[in-house]
């Protein structure tokens, strides 16, 4: 163990002096983080304005008077702030036109009765060059009144062709107005739980970064062949395991430290939550192995460290992609399976397990996936031809 222990200890200080490792370990990912935080950060913050809205109304008309008082309504809904204001159509126009108003909304003679009868409606809508999210809330809660009122017409209609009796239209109408909600929502079990817009970038860079981070120990086989280090080494009386072993030992340790750091200031930059210590950990080990088993076989293929760079950049960009770094990946099918065995996606997985308040013996199925990515890749290194450091 003593040769093990010294090879080890001084690969990482080399490691450790060579800024290459800090730049990708912390500095790159650390910059994407912060750029993105200024980028989404404030999203979550969003304050909407007053608004006011010049509605045109024709005298006498309950439908007509039906969506003003929805509008109405709108003011004091979810810090929204919504100001009505009826008069003529002109009056309206004038407003949004002098930016007194955001929107002006004009319902015309004959509206509601051509509403009851089932036939086309139309409603004049002018929008201030201004206006912003706040009048399209608006639109969005008069386009949808519109299409009940356009359901209890159709509703109607049917009912008559059908011999409803006329006693029982109006139910009608107003069954098909309610709609009802065609599903029901459930709080999810910790296990369905996903992370935030936010915990899901930090975990998806930290994840990214670690196939980087980690090459830097294992693809050292290689600049010691070329250096002529693997040579003397072996020269001395230091068994074969115990240089490779080192090499391994120093990617993870590098693994697990960079992606804790990034975990913890990501979650200070976004405000994420990751959950238990203890079960994060566990996350951070078998993600951090699962990600040194990879190098294992590039360095076996691999004949130069310049080959070894290309292909460790390949699988780190298809992985960290494929898992989720930037934005969710959805795939069905055969795919799907191969995007599930993607140990990127198996921490986020994870990671959005213990956010939700999920302990180590929720995280059976991540860790499975990590630790039999990580055999699969130890596995398929000793059938693959050495081509490589110690070919």
């Amino acid at each position: 163990m003593r040769p093990l222990l010294a090879l080890t200890l001084s690969d990482l200080r080399m490691r450790i002096r060579d800024r290459s490792v800090l730049i990708f370990a912390f500095v790159v990912p650390l910059a994407l983080m912060f750029v993105f935080n200024l980028v989404f950060g404030g999203t979550d913050d969003l304050e909407l304005e007053p608004v006011t809205v010049a509605v045109t109304a024709p005298a006498g008309d309950r439908l007509a008077g039906v969506l003003t008082d929805v509008v109405k309504d709108l003011d004091g809904q979810d810090g929204l702030e919504v100001t009505v204001r009826e008069g003529d159509a002109a009056a309206g126009r004038t407003a949004v036109e002098e930016g007194d108003a955001a929107l002006s909304i004009v319902l015309r003679e004959g509206f509601g009765a051509a509403a009851r009868a089932g036939e086309p409606v139309s409603v004049e809508v002018v929008r201030g060059d201004e206006a912003g999210l706040e009048a399209d809330v608006v639109l969005s809660v008069v386009d949808g009144v519109l299409d009940q009122f356009a359901a209890s017409a159709v509703a109607v209609q049917a009912g008559l062709d059908q011999g409803v009796p006329p006693e029982e239209l109006g139910a009608l109408a107003q069954a098909a107005a309610d709609g009802g909600q065609g599903y029901e929502l459930r709080q999810g079990q910790a296990a369905d739980e996903q992370l935030d817009s936010g915990a899901a970038l930090v975990a998806g860079q930290a994840g990214l970064f670690l196939m980087f981070t980690v090459s830097f120990g294992v693809t050292a086989l290689l600049v010691d062949r070329e250096t002529g280090t693997l040579t003397r080494l072996r020269s001395m009386p230091i068994p074969s395991w115990a240089i490779v072993s080192s090499k391994a030992l120093v990617s993870f340790l590098l693994g697990v430290v960079a992606t804790g750091v990034l975990l913890v200031v990501g979650g200070l930059l976004f405000g994420a939550d990751f959950g238990s210590p203890l079960a994060v950990a566990a996350l951070v080990l078998c993600v951090s192995l699962a990600a040194t088993s990879v190098m294992f076989l590039i360095v076996r293929i691999a004949r130069t460290s310049e080959q070894a760079g290309i292909a460790t950049s390949i699988v780190a960009v298809v992985l960290g992609i494929g898992g989720g770094a930037f934005f969710p990946v959805s795939a069905t099918g055969p795919l799907s399976a191969l995007v599930d065995l993607n140990p990127v996606a198996a921490l986020l997985r994870g990671l959005g397990i213990t956010s939700a308040g999920g302990g180590l013996a929720d995280l059976g199925v991540p860790i499975a996936i990590m630790l039999g990515f990580a055999a699969a890749m130890l596995l398929l290194s000793r059938l693959v031809p050495d081509r490589g450091a110690l070919a």
